[in-house]
């Protein structure tokens, strides 16, 4: 198996990518100040399931396969740009609403936790970013490789549960401090907007 001085140097390199923006950590942010701390951590949980099936994929090989198709390749992103156009629009419809005007949430967790799964999954960016980053952790001469990849998979789901956790409380709660004011809820909603525009449109210039 890995040896923990490898572990160790792997998990402190995924701490940092999760800290570095990109679009899963300004994704969670978005969420989370707009519609609060647990709104952020349950996208969270979903983006790491998406990390799984990331992980299984490359594992088995199954990813190698798909990013070697540019028909593939071309139909995941344009799915994920549309999934985040309908976020955008979702995020500019809500306006100024305030926390006293809504007597239940706008998203279940079920539902944002489906955010996150569909966010991440329909990135193939992160599919040929394990491809490229695991196999440099995984020495063939320490036992199973795919029990390897599947360790290194785990470690950084956890590097990016504790870093999007923390993004989620901080962006939440200075979300909390403007929720109950329907002009500063409204410029919460609209940057969101511009953001998910943003992460749609970064998606569909992306290049293999």
């Amino acid at each position: 198996m890995i040896d923990t001085h490898t572990m160790l140097a792997f998990f402190s390199t995924a701490i940092i990518l999760a800290l570095s923006p990109g679009s899963d950590n300004l994704f969670v942010m978005a969420q989370a100040a707009q519609n609060g701390r647990k709104a952020g951590v349950f996208v969270t949980f979903g983006l790491a399931t998406g990390l799984v099936g990331h992980t299984v994929a490359v594992a088995l090989g199954l990813a190698a396969l798909v990013n070697s198709s540019a028909f593939a390749f071309t139909i995941l992103k344009y799915i994920g740009a549309a999934y985040l156009i309908y976020l955008a629009w979702q995020a500019f419809r809500a306006g100024g609403s305030t926390a006293e005007k809504r007597e239940v949430p706008h998203f279940s967790k079920g539902d944002l936790y489906r955010r996150g799964i569909v966010m991440n999954l329909t990135n193939p960016k992160v599919s040929l970013f394990f491809m490229a980053f695991l196999p440099q952790f995984v020495d063939p001469a320490g036992g199973s490789v795919t029990m390897q990849f599947f360790l290194l998979g785990g470690l950084f789901i956890l590097a990016t549960i504790l870093v999007f956790g923390a993004i989620s409380m901080l962006a939440g709660g200075l979300g909390e401090r403007y929720r109950n004011s329907p002009g500063a809820q409204s410029v919460v909603n609209r940057v969101a907007a511009a953001l998910f525009v943003g992460l749609a449109l970064k998606l569909v210039l992306t290049e293999r």
